[in-house]
Order: structure tokens, then sequence, then C-alpha cells
């Protein structure tokens, strides 16, 4: 993976820190009552949000092993890959933007697995050492995210396992600033993150990233076929 698409990762997730404070920042905010009273919250949350990068990390390797196994069988795959990254990040783009809400039936639809997974939670909290909120973080890593499925599509075409997985660790990081001010009670950024403007300005802006996504991917089927 190339600089460029390491860094683009990581903005796709800065970005993306709206979404989060809508679908995590609840349950950032509510784990600072699972840390004991006479306890610093930041070992907690650094541990919370390690979990996750690693499930998102892990799912990344995933997506990225599948997408490299598809390209040797099927004809067309890399190109076709990679417009469906681009077709979801669009469908992301108009969800922040509330231009278009179609991408809420992904997250429904993972919410069959999610119900399975989530009461694993519980038998970690409250929190008896900064550790014991990493697995915590890893269940809640696989929190059904229109946003983590939208990027999950880039490491399936991203063309490898190592490849898919630096994808969704930079994508990770990316979130963290958002997710940190929310759970340490930063409320001044998560008012800001929140205001319409912002909400726009991010919109339009993951929608011109899906825009040169769908280009690329219409460019490489371009040349395939002739």
């Amino acid at each position: 993976m190339n600089e460029l698409t390491a860094l683009s990762a990581f903005l796709i997730g800065l970005a993306g820190g709206l979404h989060c404070l809508g679908m995590c920042g609840g349950i950032a905010s509510a784990l600072r009552l699972a840390v004991p009273a006479d306890a610093s919250h930041w070992p907690y949350t650094l541990s919370y949000n390690a979990g996750r990068i690693f499930s998102y990390t892990v799912a990344g390797a995933v997506a990225g092993g599948i997408g490299q196994m598809s390209s040797e069988y099927v004809p067309f795959t890399g190109p076709l890959l990679a417009l469906l990254s681009g077709f979801m990040l669009l469908a992301m783009a108009a969800y922040l933007g509330r231009w278009w809400m179609g991408l809420t039936r992904l997250e429904h639809a993972g919410q069959v697995v999610w119900r399975r997974i989530q009461p694993l939670s519980k038998k970690f909290i409250p929190f008896s050492s900064p550790l014991a909120s990493l697995p915590y973080g890893i269940i809640w890593g696989w929190l059904p995210c229109g946003l983590v499925y939208s990027t999950l599509t880039w490491a399936l075409a991203s063309g490898g396992a190592i490849e898919g997985a630096q994808v969704m660790l930079c994508f990770g990081l990316g979130t963290l600033p958002a997710l940190i001010a929310t759970s340490l009670g930063a409320h001044w950024l998560v008012t800001t993150l929140r205001q319409p403007a912002v909400r726009q300005s991010v919109a339009v802006l993951l929608a011109l990233f899906a825009a040169t996504l769908l280009y690329n991917g219409f460019r490489m089927l371009f040349m395939i076929l002739n």
C-alpha cells in the first residue's frame, strides 16, 4: 500500500468522525461510567479504541484476502471491486449529507450478526483494569456501521490481505480524534463536528473522493476491455 492510499484511508476515517459520533459516541461516553471512580480514563479509552481498531484491521485482512482470491479466478474482478468501493463511499457521503439514507439498510442487515455478538461485551463491565476494556473494544469493533462497510469494500479491492489490513488500520486511526474527544468530554469538538456546515463539507469531500475511485475503476475496466 502506497503512502497516498494510507493517507486517504486515514482521512476517510477522520472525515467520518461525524458518523462515528452518531454510532459510537454514546458508547464512548458510557465507558466513563465503567471505569473505576479513582482511575484515569486515558488508559481505558486507549485500550478500548485499540481493540476496536484491531477488529477493523482483522476485517480488512479478511476482505483483502477474499478480494485477492477472487481476482485470481474471476475476470474483471479488480475494476469491479474498485467501482464497488467508489459507489459505497458515494453512498456514505450521501448518508452523512442526509441526501440519501439507503446505507441504513446495510447497517440493519448487519444487526443479525451483531445481536449475537453484543451480549458478550457485558462480561467485561465494569472494567477491572485497562486490559479488560481491550476485549470490550474488540467486540464493539463489529458494530454494524455504514462507514466501516464502505471502507471495507476499499480493502476488498486493495489487492491482498496485508494491504486490506493496512487500509482498515489507517482508517481506524483516523476515527480516533472524534471518539477520544467524546470519551474525554471535549464537548466543544463534538459540537463543532455536528454543525450542519461541517457535515455538508465532509459529505462533499467524501463524494469527490468517491468520484476519483469511480473514475479509476471505469478507466481500469476500459483498459481491460480494449
